[in-house]
């Protein structure tokens, strides 16, 4: 197939790159914005005509969530207006969504019949992608993440790392819970259902295994980080309320999603957020 990426220069778009060298039986165009405005339905169009594209990835988005907040048209333009562009090129589509969908106020992994309820312009606008996506392409692919990171871009994982390297103490909320996800798993995922035997077209959820807060997550980070670099980090990690941190955006108290349907379908394990994190601090020091 001819296989158009878009997103290609942020933390899943690279880690799509990396691993297309292990399914050469494609061909593939990975855009960024300097390449291919998805913002542009001509351009989008024009783009999959001239070079014969069968499938389209769409891993570009406006993903800053404060921002999105102050600035909603934009985020609108490229979470949905984008998709549907990328909807009517006449290509199949596999897009990632987001956690933010649901309201995250429940305490029961997130299944993908569940009703959805965005508390945020980030959410809405994502969700607004989806229903756009769905209604021109009924075939489509959607896989809902959260709590994404990467040896690239900016992280959770790398901010907590250079926040321990430069202070003593930290304080970290404990009151939100998710499962971070490693964007080289979520990337295995998408070949995973581009490589099945059989096309199965739906809203998956895909995260790694397991569940922690943010503050287990960051004491993680630093044990890890330090067992590969000689205790380098002395910070103390303390844990907060989400009361005690001004945020600018709601964010979801419970963001784990339930990924049954998605290892019933491609039959597949998926790995456990702690080894995810391993191999992520692995790649980021030979980098």
């Amino acid at each position: 197939m001819n296989i158009l990426i878009t997103g290609a220069n942020g933390q899943l778009g690279t880690e799509m790159r990396t691993l297309s060298e292990a399914h050469p039986a494609h061909t593939y165009f990975f855009t960024d914005v300097a390449e291919l405005d998805i913002t542009s339905r001509e351009a989008v169009h024009a783009f999959v005509q001239d070079n014969a594209i069968d499938l389209i990835v769409n891993c570009a988005a406006y993903t800053n969530v404060d921002k999105a907040e102050e600035d909603e048209p934009t985020a609108l333009r490229i979470n949905a207006d984008a998709v549907e562009n990328l909807a009517t090129a006449g290509a199949k589509v596999i897009h990632v969504s987001t956690d933010y969908v649901f309201s995250g106020e429940g305490w029961i992994p997130g299944r993908e019949s569940d009703p959805v309820a965005p508390r945020t312009a980030y959410g809405r606008t994502k969700l607004a992608g989806e229903e756009r996506l769905l209604a021109h392409r009924p075939d489509a692919v959607i896989l809902r993440t959260a709590w994404l990171y990467s040896p690239y871009g900016n992280n959770f994982v790398k901010t907590m790392i250079r926040l321990g390297l430069d202070r003593d103490t930290l304080g970290v909320v404990f009151d939100q819970v998710g499962t971070p996800t490693y964007a080289a798993d979520l990337a295995a995922a998408i070949f995973t259902v581009i490589e099945a035997p059989e096309w199965h077209d739906g809203i998956y959820h895909f995260t790694n295994e397991g569940v922690c807060s943010w503050f287990d997550f960051t004491v993680e980070i630093h044990r890890q980080y330090n067992l590969l670099h000689d205790n380098a980090i002395r910070c103390q990690v303390n844990p907060i309320l989400s009361t005690a941190y001004q945020y600018k955006t709601p964010r979801p108290h419970y963001s784990v999603l339930d990924k049954s349907k998605y290892k019933e379908t491609f039959g597949v394990p998926v790995p456990y957020w702690t080894e995810a994190l391993h191999r992520c601090l692995m790649a980021m020091k030979t980098l």
